[in-house]
Formats: C-alpha cells, sequence, structure tokens
C-alpha cells in the first residue's frame, strides 16, 4: 500500500510557509494517458501542485524520513518529549565571573585613593546625616 509523507526543506527567505516536497513510496509511478494528441499526465505531481509541494518523489522503494517518526509509548500513543536544558555549569560561570570582578573592584578601593566631592555639591549621605551644618562646614559649597 502506498504512504505518503512530507519531507520538509529548508526555509528561504521569501517563502511565507515552509516548503516541502512530496514522498509517495510503496507504488510504482503512474501516468495517465489523456488522448492521442494530449501528453501523459503524472496525477501524484497533479496533487503535489494543488497541495503546495515543490515537488513529488513517487517511488516503489519504502523510503524513511526520520523527521517524520514520531515516537510512542507502550501504548502506542504519540510520545511527547520536554527537553530542559542543564544551566549548572553556566551558573557556576556567572557566579565565577562575578567573584572575580567583586575581587578586582575590592582590590581597586583599597588602592587607590577616595575621589574628592565635586567643589559645588555636597555629598547627599552626609547632607542627610548632618543636614544644614553640612552645608555650613563643607568648603568650596555656597548656600545658593
Amino acid at each position: 500500500m502506498a504512504r505518503l509523507q512530507i519531507l520538509e526543506l529548508p526555509e528561504g527567505s521569501d517563502d511565507d510557509r515552509p516548503p516541502f516536497v512530496l514522498v509517495v513510496d510503496q507504488c510504482m509511478p503512474q501516468r495517465i494517458a489523456l488522448g492521442a494528441d494530449a501528453p501523459y499526465r503524472d496525477y501524484w505531481q497533479d496533487l503535489a501542485d494543488k497541495i503546495g509541494a515543490r515537488g513529488v518523489i513517487v517511488t516503489p522503494e519504502t523510503v524513511d524520513i526520520p523527521a517524520n517518526d514520531t515516537p510512542v509509548d507502550p501504548d502506542g500513543y504519540p510520545l511527547k518529549i520536554r527537553v530542559e536544558p542543564d544551566f549548572e555549569q553556566f551558573r557556576q560561570q556567572v557566579q565565577d565571573e562575578i567573584r572575580k570582578a567583586e575581587a578586582e573592584l575590592r582590590d581597586a578601593i583599597r588602592h587607590e585613593p577616595m575621589p574628592k566631592p565635586h567643589p559645588n555639591r555636597c555629598c547627599t549621605l552626609a547632607f542627610q546625616t548632618l543636614g544644614r551644618q553640612h552645608i555650613d562646614d563643607c568648603p568650596g559649597t555656597t548656600d545658593a
């Protein structure tokens, strides 16, 4: 008995839907003579044209297309497979990079002097702590 299968092709940039080829295996290619003056017609190719296939392959051999194989469970129902990536190694790499960056930052803070505040601005934290007194005591700031 003939089998119908779909062979998906790589999608092009201008394709509005994935291209495919109709594969008919376990079937002898057949053509229909339309008359003495008419050429032969291949009804498999006519079917492929109607369903939008790029072409048709008809062969008496059995063709197995791995993409069309659906795994089944012991009861014969289609088996659904869920793949979950293992991010453990990725997480470890990210944590190592964070630790490395923190260590570099600590070393940089230890070896570099603290920057001086901008002369026209007072430190927000000091102002929140000392209030008006900080503005009066802060050299280089002016009360606007």
